[in-house]
């Protein structure tokens, strides 16, 4: 049975997409690969030639370290997008944020010299592998039959392009904020994106699975599309904001239910 198609999306012609966490699941993959390097380095040449006590801290490093670490690289994403103020701050792209940070992040945890500056930018380029949601690639191919399906995310177009062919995502448009020289949720992001794809910003709907971008779009005119992921929402179900956003989101998928296949089909698209 055909479900009725949400009235504000209706007239919608384009789709963006925020990528980390919203299409590859950067929660999984970034701590596993951060465990694989520590084995490749405990196991190589190099390793005996470093101080006792860096030895000695990265074989005590657990699974549980590296979410740690994991989460505190992620956060420091978001520290860093929010607080650039375009025309103001000296520019920097995502990708020279995660080696820089990383360096900051290896010596926070005793780490300091465990690698190379080589090695460093290597591990950085995580950000570019990361696996995406089982629903991502099927569900974007799937609505990029009626849409035009753009990432707009805050990573740089290198690192986009990537992911895009890494996981087989199939966007039709690849857009970075760092197009417009700014990061989300500045509006010049959302606008921009709008017009580099030719439409109206109430043509365009941004899906993602953070309110805090999504309130964003919504104040810039676009239409708004909410993806439940695990673990993705900052907002608490407890707070004015999160349930306020319950009356304002045009479409909201649970995280029960099958992801971007599921915005596919409430979007009339059928299987």
């Amino acid at each position: 049975m055909a479900v009725p198609i949400p009235e504000a999306l209706q007239q919608v012609k384009a789709l963006t997409f925020d990528i980390f966490g919203t299409v590859v699941d950067h929660r999984t993959s970034v701590p596993l690969e951060l465990g694989e390097r520590a084995r490749e380095k405990i196991a190589s040449p190099t390793f005996g030639s470093l101080p006792e006590a860096t030895r000695a801290r990265l074989q005590t490093m657990t699974e549980d370290d590296w979410g740690k670490v994991a989460q505190e690289w992620r956060t420091s994403y978001w520290e860093f997008t929010r607080s650039f103020v375009p025309g103001k701050s000296e520019w920097k792209d995502i990708d020279t944020h995660h080696y820089e940070a990383l360096h900051g992040l290896l010596g926070k945890w005793g780490l300091t010299g465990t690698y190379t500056d080589d090695e460093v930018r290597s591990i950085s380029q995580i950000w570019h592998r990361l696996k995406p949601w089982d629903d991502s690639a099927a569900g974007i191919r799937r609505l990029g039959i009626r849409f035009v399906t753009s990432t707009l995310s805050n990573g740089n177009q290198s690192l986009l392009q990537d992911l895009n062919a890494y996981g087989d995502l199939g966007f039709r448009k690849i857009l970075s904020a760092a197009d417009f020289g700014a990061y989300k949720p500045h509006p010049s992001t959302y606008l921009g994106a709008a017009a580099a794809l030719g439409f109206r910003p109430d043509e365009v709907a941004m899906v993602a699975a953070h309110l805090g971008d999504l309130a964003g779009a919504r104040s810039n005119g676009l239409r708004t599309i909410y993806v439940e992921r695990h673990r993705e929402e900052s907002w608490s179900p407890d707070d004015l904001q999160y349930k306020e956003a319950r009356g304002w989101v045009d479409l909201w998928v649970t995280e029960s239910e099958d992801g971007l296949l599921e915005v596919a089909r409430r979007l009339g698209i059928p299987e």
